[in-house]
């Protein structure tokens, strides 16, 4: 039993060894046009969800109307929009370097699946390794909000928010 044991510690001791010089003598991809390493974009992905889901609001303090959504536009073409696009619009070159990817969020299905309260913990405190700033020192929390608002009923906002945006939004369902 006490040699089991040995093994047990012995093989942890290898595996930390290995990830240290794995990670110390520069064999870990990190340019953005590198391939992720194993298990990255899951593991990453997994903890992300699990800690939003714990620590975002439930319950949105604004009213989701046409004069938030003419806010979160403005702020969102200011601020958001080299990343994550606008209506029509072709990718920015910013975006189409950074890794990961970040998501065309008025293309394919964006994020009007998930709870306004999920974008704007996004919004507040970024996510980290990513290239998602935190804009809870630059933006005020209504300011927050009503981005959040904008994206989570980007698939009905009112045409004048629309041409706010640069045209149409045309979002579609995800590719099941």
């Amino acid at each position: 039993m006490k040699a089991f044991i040995i093994g047990i510690f012995f093989t942890l001791f290898c595996l930390a060894a290995g990830a240290y010089v794995y990670f110390s003598r520069g064999y870990a991809p990190v340019a953005t046009s590198a391939p992720a390493m194993p298990f990255e974009k899951k593991l990453a992905n997994m903890a992300l969800e699990a800690h939003v889901d714990k620590l975002a609001p439930k319950n949105v303090p604004i009213q989701a109307d046409e004069a938030a959504y003419t806010a979160g536009a403005a702020i969102y073409k200011m601020n958001c929009a080299i990343c994550h696009g606008l209506p029509g619009a072709p990718e920015t070159p910013i975006a189409k370097g950074e890794y990961p990817h970040p998501p065309q969020l008025f293309k394919g299905h964006g994020v009007t699946d998930d709870p306004a309260g999920e974008t704007y913990w996004k919004v507040t405190n970024g996510i980290r390794l990513t290239g998602m700033p935190a804009f809870n020192q630059s933006l005020s929390e209504t300011q927050m909000w009503q981005v959040s608002l904008l994206l989570k009923n980007a698939d009905k906002l009112p045409p004048p928010v629309q041409q706010d945006l640069g045209g149409p939004v045309q979002m579609q369902a995800p590719a099941r």
